[in-house]
Parts: C-alpha cells; structure tokens; sequence
C-alpha cells in the first residue's frame, strides 16, 4: 500500500483508506461487532492506515468498535479522522462551542485517544461555513491539544472554497468519482495552492461503480439507496452521486467499454481517481472483510493511459453532468 501525505503540514495516510460509516451499522443491513472487528483488521493487515467515521455512525457505535480495536492493535500507527456537525440537537442550527467541545471530548473517549487525530465539520450549512466562527473554536481546540488538525467534509464546489479561506484547515473531504468530476478544475487547483489534503468518499458512488447493480436490484427499505435515492432524507449527491438510479445503471454499462483488459470497473474508478494528484486518500467503506481486499489493489496498480483520462473527461461532459442532481 503506498501512502501520500495529508495536508502539507497533516501526516502520511494509506492511498486508500476505509469509511467506517457501514460498521456503525445505522441503515441497511446491521454490521455486527465481530464482524466490524475483523473489517477493521482485515484493512489494518493490509496497509490501510486512515480510519473515517464520524459521532453520529450509529450513535457512536463506529467510533466505539474503533477505539476497542486501537487498544489490542500495536503494528504501527492508525490515523483516524471524525467528525462534528450532523447530531441532534446540533443540526442544522444548534452550533454552540459548547457543542463542539462535548461532541470531541466524547470521540475522545470512544477512540480512546487524548487528542483526535483529525475533526471535519461534517457537511454543515454553507451559511454556518460562511460565518467562520465555528472555525475559531476549532483553532482554540488545537491550541488546548484536544485535536491535532482540523478540516471539513463538504457537498459542493461552493463549500469547499468557502473553507480554504480558513486559516489552519488541513483536508477537505469530497464526493469525488467518474460521475463527479468538475471538482478536477473547479477546487483541486485551489486545495494544492492551500496545501491542503483532499479526502474522497463515495468512490464507488454508493456501488453504483462497482458495476454489480442492474436497473432490477432491489435494496432493503431502511438502506439509503432506497430511502434517498432522490434526496427525501438527506442531499441526494450523497447516493448514486445524485444520478438517478437507472441512469447511473445505464451510464456504468457505457463504462465497462471503456475497461482496459484485465481490469474491473471498481478498480479502473479507484485508480482513476488516485491519478489525480490532490488526491490524499480514498475511503470506500466496507460491510464485509472481502471487500477491503477488493479496494486495496487500486494503490498497487499504475496510472490509467492519458488517452483513457481524456475518453472519460470526455464521457462525463456528454453524457454524466446534466444527469447529476443536488448541490454540487
């Protein structure tokens, strides 16, 4: 597994880190902790150092099973990121420094760490980003050694500009995928000038990549590509990258032409994404140990040819953006 670093001034992460969203196990098919244990195992043992998760996967659940892990796991050190801003009583408008400071010194506790590693705003409303002051908090934070670093996981281009603006800021963390690609000219360049790290979840967008759906497949009624699949409880760019999911269908059987031979499709749109390089790291998630062996690969893989690059710019301005729905 090779690493890059985080930030110019962060710590080195694994290319491809681990969403741990699905081991909280707050929708879908629950993850149990034997399970969650030998996810987070499977990916250690296989170089993945950067653990993503946030207070409100499964009420804490996700931070939890990462903390009982961390006290049994000595083979080098594990980099985990969480976040603040989604709780009850805090979203959409409850922000408090108060807040803030309960929110971290629980992560603390669950992870059993002194200070977090990293806190992201997790994708909280522009006009709160905009205002900044949740920003001085967070500096007072890292003065007082409670948290190391600080950043934001963001919803749009808009967003993300707003937050580089913010002295300090070491990542951004971004929906980034062959069906999400304006981010390469619209906020990549400005992220580097900055030195600051890009994180990039929903690789796969919600699967849809992995090339395994048909327009038939059926989720179960409490997973979010069901619930949200047009955007009822929460941004619609958080599934199927806000692609209508027969499109997103449609549009994945396009991509299979395009597969150089030998590869799958959920390797090509990792490495594609790995090519870019304001990319720090890659969280796909995982609900079972085999699927951690399925993401790592990409890192080990060289660069996709430029003349593939460009056949999949292409492909995403005649084909993907008018499709794509949701604030981006």
């Amino acid at each position: 597994m090779k690493t890059r670093m985080l930030g110019a001034n962060g710590f080195k992460v694994s290319e491809i880190g681990l969403g741990c969203w699905q081991i909280g196990a707050d929708w879908g098919t629950g993850v149990s902790r034997d399970i969650g244990a030998e996810i987070l195992t499977t990916a250690a043992s296989h170089g993945v150092t950067f653990f993503d998760t946030a207070d409100v996967y499964g009420n804490g659940r996700s931070e939890d099973m990462i903390g009982q892990f961390l006290k049994h796991y000595d083979d080098g050190p594990i980099r985990v990121a969480t976040k603040f801003g989604r709780g009850v009583g805090v979203y959409p408008d409850g922000y408090t420094e108060d807040a803030l400071r309960r929110s971290v010194d629980a992560s603390r506790a669950r992870l059993g760490v002194e200070a977090l590693d990293l806190i992201q705003l997790h994708c909280i409303p522009t006009e709160v980003l905009r205002d900044g002051t949740i920003f001085d908090w967070l500096r007072r934070l890292q003065q007082e050694g409670a948290i190391r670093h600080f950043g934001a996981s963001v919803e749009t281009v808009e967003e993300g500009l707003i937050c580089l603006g913010q002295e300090g800021l070491l990542s951004l963390q971004v929906i980034f995928n062959l069906f999400r690609q304006k981010l390469v000219t619209d906020l990549f360049p400005q992220a580097q000038d900055k030195g600051v790290g890009i994180i990039v979840r929903l690789p796969l967008a919600s699967g849809l990549l992995s090339g395994k759906f048909s327009a038939d497949t059926v989720f179960p009624q409490d997973d979010h590509r069901n619930f949200n699949r047009d955007g009822a409880a929460f941004n619609v760019g958080e599934t199927f990258a806000g692609l209508p999911f027969e499109k997103g269908v449609e549009l994945t059987e396009d991509l299979r032409t395009m597969l150089p031979e030998g590869m799958t499709l959920a390797k090509m749109a990792q490495r594609w994404i790995l090519d870019h390089p304001a990319v720090s790291t890659i969280i796909p998630g995982a609900s079972a140990p085999d699927q951690i062996l399925r993401n790592t690969g990409a890192s080990d893989m060289p660069p996709l040819p430029k003349a593939l690059h460009e056949k999949l710019a292409a492909f995403y301005v005649a084909k993907v953006e008018n499709n794509i729905r949701g604030p981006y």
